[in-house]
């Protein structure tokens, strides 16, 4: 059966302006980082993407290692492009990245300009496409100086593979290095993709404020901790959740008693305002426009819809926030 897009998929997405730039992202992004590779079932992935555009999401963010294996996620997103989402190509932003490791050798990974040129080339291959909308250089590189690396990043949008550049892991002074050099070069930095979230705040300590001097948005992956600020971990660990032993970068010892009673909560507090923890969660990293999208994952549509569903109460009272803050305390 031919894809059609839903006629209303523009009707509650929210969008808003990346910094100072002229391009604008939903307020909800889908990142395939997990649940989209090749080892994972070909048409749920393809359900929770043509769902994500069928609700106005469209923003689609991949990276050269996401699978697994890795380039497996970019591989089954451009199949879906083929067969699906092709004609509304000019609809959407799609976003890969390059700097973990990729294969062997000394130029696998990290930020030089061979690496990044060559990932890049690779991704476009896998996805079937002549340009990506948003590249980033997805860490930053000890042993590169930065000038190379924002180079290759200024170099590949003139050579037309990429319309925008990006950073992800950045410091703020890291940010604020890289943004001067790439000002200088004419590609201004359009956007940074930090981990933020109730639970982990590191970028209101500086970060965000250079972003703000530079006119540059901010799109926030993990923004439900892993799981964690959802209702999935209030009653206990399930087997099946990334605590329970589907992931490496979140485990049984990440869930402490402390940190329990603080889901426990805040969940509290999201029933009040009519929401689950997730909705408020997400509500929570996009409050006062300092966040431009936030990036979340998904294993079935209905978590999508879920996630979506939070644009309809974006409001904070004082008093929420002052508790959210009492609680997190």
């Amino acid at each position: 059966m031919v894809y059609q897009a839903s006629s209303t998929r523009y009707a509650e997405m929210k969008y808003n302006r990346s910094g100072k730039s002229g391009l604008k992202l939903p307020a909800i992004s889908l990142g395939l980082w997990h649940n989209f590779g090749g080892l994972d079932i070909h048409e749920n992935g393809r359900a929770m993407l043509l769902r994500s555009f069928d609700l106005g999401i469209t923003h689609f963010d991949l990276a050269n290692n996401y699978g697994p294996p890795p380039g497996s996620a970019e591989e089954m997103f451009g199949k879906v492009l083929k067969s699906d989402l092709g004609a509304y190509r000019d609809e959407m932003i799609i976003s890969t990245k390059a700097g973990y490791y990729m294969w062997e050798g000394p130029y696998g990974e990290w930020g030089s300009k061979k690496y990044l040129v060559s990932s890049l080339d690779q991704s476009l291959k896998r996805m079937g496409l002549e340009y990506v909308d948003i590249f980033y250089s997805h860490r930053p590189d000890p042993n590169t100086p930065f000038e190379e690396t924002m180079a290759a990043l200024d170099q590949i949008v003139r050579q037309g593979k990429a319309l925008y550049v990006g950073l992800s892991n950045y410091t703020a002074e890291q940010t604020k290095e890289a943004a001067a050099i790439l000002k200088g070069l004419g590609t201004p930095l359009l956007i940074h993709q930090p981990s933020y979230s109730m639970l982990n705040r590191w970028i209101e300590g500086g970060l965000q404020d250079v972003l703000d001097d530079f006119g540059v948005g901010s799109i926030a992956f993990c923004p439900l901790a892993q799981g964690l600020l959802t209702n999935k971990y209030v009653s206990g660990i399930p087997s099946d959740s990334r605590a329970g032993g589907k992931s490496q970068f979140l485990n049984t010892k990440d869930i402490t008693e402390e940190k329990l009673n603080q889901i426990i909560q805040l969940n509290e507090l999201a029933a009040s305002r009519g929401q689950s923890l997730a909705q408020m969660a997400l509500a929570w990293v996009l409050r006062g426009g300092r966040v431009t999208s936030a990036l979340i994952g998904a294993s079935r549509v209905s978590q999508i819809e879920e996630n979506v569903a939070a644009l309809k109460n974006l409001e904070f009272a004082p008093e929420e926030l002052e508790q959210i803050e009492k609680i997190l305390k």
